[in-house]
């Protein structure tokens, strides 16, 4: 736990000391509270239905490029190398870095509480649905976070971390929506694997342990993917 902790401090520090952290969750906040305001003034609907529904899609454009970093950046410039010259686990490293970017994310879902204010001044708010639907979002900001990270570890280039961070995430969040297109027989196979289809579970107040374990198991087996393709860059 000692090495976790060194490696999400690092991490941590390194992110919140950015300028670039600061724009991403600024845009990310602009982004968020347009819909959520249109719905509010425009609409005169005073509930966190428009946010709950535009977040997830914005997850899939802001997890990438929070995660893009965390490993390619240092393969690049060689700080790797080092690192896993130091007595660390690369399981340590993967999950210490995880940590620190979702800490970043949750301190930008936290900004997001002013929604969740405003609509208990001016409308009937559901505690059941704040609750359910925040903590929706962050399991699915985690398991989105470390298929961005498992995308990282995969190459050199942040970019191209980001290019197939976007494609591995937005796969998962499309596909209880081409439901439509899908064979009978596989519909509720599709719709089990879809993120999204476990976050509207949740965020209607309902925790169930099968969207519970679906989460769990999509961060597990992405970080021991990306922990995997690490090991093979120390083993070379």
């Amino acid at each position: 736990m000692h090495n976790i902790y060194t490696i999400f401090k690092k991490e941590a520090r390194s992110y919140f000391n950015s300028p670039a952290a600061y724009i991403v969750v600024t845009f990310f906040l602009i982004f968020t509270g347009y819909f959520f305001g249109t719905n509010l003034f425009l609409m005169n609907q005073a509930n966190l239905r428009t946010a709950f529904g535009i977040i997830p899609l914005v997850f899939v454009f802001f997890v990438p490029a929070i995660t893009m970093r965390l490993i390619a950046e240092e393969k690049k410039v060689g700080t790797i190398e080092l690192l896993v010259t130091y007595p660390l686990k690369d399981s340590e490293i993967i999950v210490g870095k995880f940590l620190a970017a979702l800490a970043l994310l949750a301190a930008a879902l936290i900004f997001t509480w002013v929604y969740a204010i405003s609509v208990s001044f001016l409308g009937n708010l559901d505690g059941g649905q704040v609750v359910g639907g925040y903590f929706g979002l962050l399991l699915m900001g985690a398991a989105y976070l470390a298929i961005g990270i498992f995308a990282s570890a995969l190459t050199e280039n942040q970019i191209v971390a980001f290019i197939v961070a976007l494609v591995i995430i937005f796969v998962f969040f499309l596909l209880d929506k081409i439901l439509f297109f899908i064979p009978t027989p596989l519909v509720s196979i599709f719709e089990y694997l879809s993120i999204d289809y476990h976050f509207e579970n949740i965020s209607r107040g309902v925790i169930d342990t099968r969207d519970l374990l679906y989460y769990f198991s999509l961060i597990f087996f992405s970080l021991l993917l990306a922990s995997h393709s690490l090991g093979r860059r120390k083993g070379d």
